[in-house]
């Protein structure tokens, strides 16, 4: 039986990105089961769906012979020990652990960039980057320090282009913030923006990217700087 990946909307669900650019980036079969936001609550048609999988009841889910993972770090892990021969963390050890400790800051961390920045992949909002640059410290130190970690990251890397050399569960990780600063415009130097660049143009990405554009949903409680698409 094939893996299944339970995701939400691609437009706005920047936890259901992370495990579903790393499974079609690394080439592992699986089937999407698109679960739409509704609501929150606990009665909505969104919460009952999920909680057929999970006891949680959010997204992403990851169903491996009726087995499910509920939680980004644990599919990642569950994947990379599934599917050895795809390299999904580094081979360094080192490496590896910096990779784990990149991916936990990110699962764990950046809350004002997240908060004020929610994922809107369709969106194009340099406006309200800018006003959130101007009068949000707690985003521009958010955002300081992604470009500290990216830079010593790259600085390291002789080849690939990317945070590790080649792709890893740390680019699937960051690449919903690669969305955030593209939508918004925020401001990162011209060596981060052609990463940004990159990521975004790993097909597992761009194909993540190509969906959410042809979604035709406009979720309201998603949306807190626009009225409409």
């Amino acid at each position: 039986m094939a893996l299944q990946l339970y995701i939400g909307n691609k437009n706005y669900s920047s936890w259901s990105m992370r495990p579903w650019v790393l499974l079609k980036q690394a080439g592992i079969p699986f089937e999407e089961v698109m679960v739409r936001f509704d609501s929150f609550d606990v009665n909505s048609v969104f919460k009952k769906n999920l909680r057929a999988v999970s006891p949680i009841g959010k997204v992403p889910v990851l169903v491996d012979d009726g087995f499910a993972i509920w939680d980004t770090l644990a599919i990642a892990e569950y994947l990379a020990e599934r599917f050895p021969e795809k390299q999904l963390w580094p081979k360094d050890m080192k490496a590896r652990a910096r990779a784990r400790s990149v991916c936990a800051e990110m699962h764990s961390g950046f809350g004002a960039l997240r908060n004020h920045c929610p994922m809107n992949i369709e969106a194009s909002l340099p406006d309200v980057g800018r006003l959130i640059w101007r009068d949000k410290a707690d985003v521009r130190a958010d955002v300081a320090r992604l470009c500290g970690l990216w830079s010593e990251l790259l600085a390291a890397q002789p080849t690939g282009g990317l945070l590790f050399g080649n792709f890893t569960i740390a680019d699937a990780y960051f690449a919903p913030v690669c969305m955030r600063i593209r939508s918004y415009g925020l401001p990162i130097p011209a060596d981060l923006e052609a990463y940004v660049a990159r990521v975004a143009a790993l097909p597992g990405v761009k194909a993540w990217i190509e969906d959410a554009l042809a979604e035709q949903d406009f979720v309201d409680f998603d949306e807190p700087y626009r009225l409409g698409r």
